[in-house]
């Protein structure tokens, strides 16, 4: 399940009451607001005709100080904003709301995915875009990147057609890579997703890549590939 988290405590139940009647695939929730207005289009489908166009460089991640900290570090894309995500300060207010336990449970299922946790969220919204790069950290150890991928895969629901092959960031990491779809049963609308783990000494790390249906995805793309390309350990 993957929302927007930056307001976990105000959005925890409309999420819920999303999953409950769409189904799998709740995270596309990236664009909810804008696809009132937007031409949302299925896998294989139309969209409002607007393509990839190249990435230019506009910053790193990862290292300390940065925008956001983590055992990677990376390229993101001109104009979006990273913003870090304190999980376990998020869980903790949202417990400590009007609905005390309920609203601790919901932060978690929001906060996490399978056996990684989330700790950093690009926006593409400054870019024009509508959709997010998220990236999903979790706790040291002898994780295997493809264990760990396919069970974020599987956690998230409504997905199909998973193709899964190894990958090598730019800075020599390897790893495994996922392409599916993701399916909301109740619109009978599909759409791109894609997705790679790496394995570090400071845990397995998952970035994503949503968007609010395939044509965002596609046009996002470059910016994802320019996270893998540039992806390599924190120094």
């Amino acid at each position: 399940m993957q929302v927007r988290v930056g307001s976990v405590r105000g959005r925890a139940v409309v999420a819920v009451a999303l999953a409950a009647v769409l189904g799998g695939c709740v995270g596309s929730a990236d664009g909810d607001e804008e696809k009132a207005t937007g031409s949302a289009a299925t896998a294989g489908g139309k969209g409002a005709g607007r393509t990839a166009t190249p990435t230019v460089r506009g910053g790193s991640i990862g290292a300390a100080g940065s925008g956001c900290e983590l055992p990677v570090r990376f390229d993101i894309a001109e104009h979006w904003k990273a913003e870090a995500i304190d999980s376990g300060a998020e869980s903790s207010k949202a417990s400590k709301g009007s609905d005390g336990d309920l609203s601790g449970a919901l932060a978690e299922a929001l906060l996490r995915q399978g056996p990684v946790t989330a700790a950093c969220e690009i926006d593409a919204r400054p870019a024009g875009r509508v959709g997010f790069l998220r990236v999903w950290t979790g706790k040291p150890g002898n994780a295997d990147a493809g264990g760990v991928l396919r069970q974020f895969v599987a956690a998230q629901g409504g997905v199909g057609k998973e193709r899964y092959h190894s990958v090598t960031t730019g800075g020599g990491l390897r790893g495994v890579e996922v392409e599916y779809l993701c399916t909301s049963e109740l619109l009978g609308e599909s759409k791109q997703e894609t997705a790679f783990a790496v394995s570090t000494p400071g845990g397995p790390v998952v970035v994503h890549l949503g968007g609010m249906d395939t044509e965002e995805h596609d046009a996002m793309r470059p910016a994802y590939e320019l996270a893998k390309r540039t992806l390599q350990l924190r120094q």
